[in-house]
């Protein structure tokens, strides 16, 4: 089995931040080598003999955060506690990953669901599902009956609002994370089935 790094040259920073202002620009489908070789002052040619491809530069960035994730939710998907508990832990950390990738993630909202490798879709609902279900089995949240629905909410509630608030607003990024946290996590028993009649 191959790993990235046997198969793929090295991005350094200078080529990786030059992406991520052509996805800024143009979004993932005008992302081109020639563009990237433009903005970081490189010939295309010259890329193109360092082993570098738009695919290249693309795993780079996605690659890299889908590690950072997997790195960063192990913790949380070992520890002990209740569900909500467990819960609040991953949004947080979600909030810490977020800031590692801010840049990115004021690019462009579609880093989450690229591909991490040929034929492979990201799953970055799987730990809050878990932690959701977990919530429901302990009586610690009253999530309704559609857990994964309520994930998809609290992911993109959460992951966000944080980038809005940090990124466009500059608001200090723990408070960013607390308040948004907050939120989510007291909205969740709050939402409800969404089929039943209100009154």
């Amino acid at each position: 089995m191959d790993t990235p790094a046997a198969v793929h040259p090295p991005v350094d920073e200078e080529l990786r931040q030059a992406t991520i202002d052509v996805l800024r620009e143009r979004g993932w489908k005008g992302l081109t080598l020639e563009r990237v070789g433009e903005v970081s002052g490189r010939a295309r040619s010259t890329l193109w003999r360092q082993g570098l491809t738009r695919d290249v530069l693309i795993a780079a960035l996605v690659g890299e955060l889908a590690e950072d994730f997997r790195s960063t939710m192990y913790p949380v998907l070992t520890s002990g506690g209740l569900g909500r508990e467990r819960l609040v832990r991953g949004l947080e950390a979600l909030c810490e990953l977020l800031e590692r990738h801010l840049p990115l993630m004021l690019a462009t909202d579609e880093a989450f669901h690229q591909k991490t490798t040929p034929g492979q879709p990201a799953d970055y609902l799987h730990p809050f599902i878990q932690f959701l279900r977990e919530g429901a089995q302990d009586g610690s949240l009253a999530v309704g009956e559609d857990v994964i629905r309520m994930a998809d909410i609290a992911f993109n509630a959460v992951a966000w609002t944080y980038v809005h608030l940090r990124g466009r607003h500059g608001w200090p990024a723990d408070e960013t994370r607390n308040r948004v946290v907050a939120l989510v996590l007291n909205g969740i028993e709050g939402a409800g089935d969404p089929r039943k009649e209100r009154t």
